[in-house]
């Protein structure tokens, strides 16, 4: 396991996870797309909190089971709850501070279809 460090964009939320990102998905959803989100699994006990969690804002639509976090101070999406997994977290790689998407395989996911799609994540 890698320990990643992560952040908003005005550091006011701050969190490091225990993982191994071997690679990251991409989902064509109306909102992942329109974010730029790149997904990692993770489990809560993987997840610590370094200053901020009361702060994470909450954004859900549709079936209202996913659960978006973002910071609601600079608008950063950290991670999600996902429908397809709501006991984990999907963290968005691209606030972690020391990792490089392009370092591994991006495998896209067809959220506009989430009903005929969702089996291939599991």
């Amino acid at each position: 396991m890698t320990l990643y460090r992560g952040s908003c964009h005005c550091q006011a939320i701050r969190f490091e996870v225990d993982t191994q990102i071997e690679r990251v998905t991409a989902c064509n959803c109306s909102i992942c797309a329109k974010k730029g989100i790149l997904h990692h699994r993770v489990a809560p006990a993987s997840l610590r909190f370094l200053c901020g969690e009361t702060l994470l804002a909450t954004y859900r639509f549709g079936t209202g089971i996913a659960r978006h976090h973002f910071c609601p101070v600079c608008g950063i999406h950290l991670m999600t709850r996902p429908r397809a997994a709501p006991e984990l977290y999907t963290i968005n790689v691209r606030c972690l501070d020391d990792f490089d998407p392009a370092s591994v395989p991006v495998v896209t996911f067809d959220g506009r279809n989430w009903e005929a799609s969702v089996a291939q994540l599991r």
